[in-house]
């Protein structure tokens, strides 16, 4: 049993995602540490290659660091990113505020906000893609999914998901409000295309979070990929799983 406040840390750490994978780093099994001595707290992390880039990790680092230092008590917080190409610089960074171009001088920290604004996009992109299945499976057309509205999902963790990928890009979400639309939230005229175009931004960030999740157990001769512990699967497999 975790003591209070390290059950405390591991849930906020639980709102932390890969920016590309839109996976809680928890679930990836890239939390490998949390340590609560009264008002500190350290944290360690892991990713699933030594080189993984510096821009996804700083942002992890830096989103491990604001949830913790959230809570009123933990006035000294430490995230630690270990086996990492880039962990000093990134360590470093964070622990001194500098950002990530003060951490990398000479790259923009705007480059990094447009990064996480990207990601924010795919992932409301898969998200409609998986909200759109669950209607097409109750019975509903393609066609009239243009005529579908946020309050004719079923309650579930696809709804819950499109919402709050909705309001992470800046879109409205009162039950009325057209389902299907773009990243600026214009009703989408062409269902069909657009449904197709987000079927591969779901499938590359389905495969790609079973592919690091292989990598990670390869790397580290643990249990945190599929299938066996190397977590060497076919690419068919791959594919399967994620389509």
């Amino acid at each position: 049993m975790r003591a209070p406040r390290e059950q405390e840390v591991w849930i906020a750490l639980g709102l932390v995602r890969d920016p590309e994978l839109d996976e809680p780093i928890t679930d990836l099994n890239f939390v490998t540490e949390v340590r609560v001595s009264e008002h500190h707290v350290l944290v360690r992390l892991r990713l699933p290659t030594y080189f993984c880039a510096p821009n996804f990790a700083y942002l992890m680092v830096v989103d491990a660091h604001d949830v913790v230092s959230r809570f009123s008590w933990a006035t000294d917080v430490t995230v630690r990113l270990e086996d990492h190409f880039a962990s000093d610089e990134i360590n470093g960074g964070v622990a001194d505020d500098a950002g990530f171009s003060g951490s990398f001088p000479g790259q923009s920290e705007g480059e990094l906000d447009e990064l996480r604004a990207t990601f924010q996009r795919k992932a409301h992109t898969a998200c409609l893609e998986r909200s759109c299945r669950s209607l097409l499976d109750a019975g509903w057309e393609v066609e009239g999914l243009s005529r579908a509205r946020l309050s004719d999902l079923p309650a579930g963790a696809a709804k819950d998901a499109l919402l709050r990928r909705r309001s992470e890009i800046g879109l409205d979400s009162e039950p009325g409000d057209p389902l299907v639309v773009d990243a600026t939230g214009r009703p989408v005229t062409d269902v069909h295309k657009h449904l197709r175009f987000a079927k591969t931004v779901r499938v590359s960030i389905d495969g790609n979070g079973i592919f690091c999740r292989g990598l990670l157990a390869t790397r580290y001769g643990d249990e945190s990929g599929p299938g066996t512990l190397s977590g060497v699967i076919p690419v068919t497999d791959l594919w399967r799983r994620a389509s």
